[in-house]
């Protein structure tokens, strides 16, 4: 089955998913129960806050579900893979890996739970699908991707970008209040592609490093890089914006809708070359999310102006630099790279 076979089954998940969880934030913001933002446990890939419990709760339901009509592999932070499939009784099985002909799907299903669990922010579900193959699938396996917005609970509507690859769909919904059965998407689906401006301003243009402890050596390349623009590029250095959005997901979104000009996450590269052990993005962050900026038209590379690929895991520092399009990428790339390099 491809990702349109997917599809529907991956869009009810992912709803279940934002309502859930704005069901939950918006019970213990009432409440005034603080275990929502508390850190419960350390899982495979990231710490599990209060807040993920619901979706994690949704994803091993709906794994078992699936598993019942066919085997599939399935990703989360907090498990890492897990194999199921249906057993010769019609119960559901461990299997003891890949090769089972079904397909292999990462999951974030709460990416940017710090900024959701204050109220603050988006958080998105990101969703890496790759068909069946007989082992761990990378970046370049992938062959669809969604990010489903879940909104603060003062939002009005939610937002849906999915993608197979080749075009990315944009579809958005009203809400109908955080305990509240919701609304289908309004209208139909529409296709985004990136504009093909190359302007060196008049825009964001983050370098994320919310981590005080990189945040000296990465702040050190972006003004270097912000000085190249302004000697090179006549670049307006007031019109130049910054954001810390806690999403890798949501920082792809604001590429995709052009806000963000260009976005560079150098945190896994700054702990490379200091030889220290820092948080960066990992692969279920933002697999699928790539899938979908890049099918929109933005360009994406590591931090170093190689080919962006990794294995999907839940492990694997990745570190990204992202353009709006391929004209951005021409213009700015080399400044980034003379200071990178």
């Amino acid at each position: 089955m491809s990702f349109s076979d997917w599809l529907p089954h991956i869009t009810r998940l992912c709803d279940e998913i934002r309502l859930r969880t704005r069901d939950a934030l918006s019970d213990a913001i009432r409440t005034g129960d603080p275990e929502l933002s508390r850190p419960l446990k350390r899982g495979a890939g990231d710490f599990t806050y209060g807040l993920d419990l619901p979706s994690e709760d949704c994803l091993r339901a709906w794994h078992g579900a699936r598993a019942r009509e066919g085997p599939l592999s399935v990703m989360t932070e907090d498990s890492g893979w897990r194999h199921l499939g249906p057993g010769p009784k019609g119960e559901v099985v461990e299997l003891p890996g890949f090769d089972h002909g079904g397909p292999r799907i990462g999951f974030d299903p709460v990416d940017g739970t710090r900024n959701l669990m204050a109220d603050l922010r988006s958080a998105w579900t990101v969703v890496s699908f790759a068909p069946a193959g007989t082992g761990e699938p990378r970046l370049g396996e992938l062959s669809g991707g969604m990010i489903a917005e879940i909104p603060t609970t003062r939002a009005a509507r939610f937002r849906r970008f999915f993608s197979d690859g080749d075009t990315t769909w944009l579809e958005e919904g009203a809400l109908g209040g955080a305990s509240e059965e919701e609304s289908p998407p309004i209208g139909p689906a529409r296709v985004v592609r990136t504009d093909g401006d190359d302007r060196p301003d008049h825009g964001y243009f983050p370098f994320f490093r919310y981590d005080p402890l990189q945040r000296l050596v990465i702040a050190e390349w972006e003004a270097r890089f912000f000085e190249r623009l302004e000697r090179n590029e006549n670049a307006e250095m007031h019109t130049i914006y910054n954001d810390q959005y806690c999403s890798s997901g949501g920082q792809l979104v604001e590429l995709m809708s052009g806000t963000y000009r260009m976005i560079v996450d150098a945190r896994a590269l700054a702990a490379r070359r200091s030889g220290t052990n820092q948080i960066f993005t990992k692969p279920y962050d933002i697999g699928g999310a790539i899938v979908c900026a890049r099918a929109a038209g933005c360009e994406l590379t590591d931090a170093e102006g190689n080919a962006l690929d990794f294995p999907l895991d839940v492990t694997t520092p990745v570190d990204f630099c992202g353009y709006v399009n391929a004209p951005t990428r021409l213009r700015l790339e080399p400044h980034w790279l003379a200071v990178v390099r």
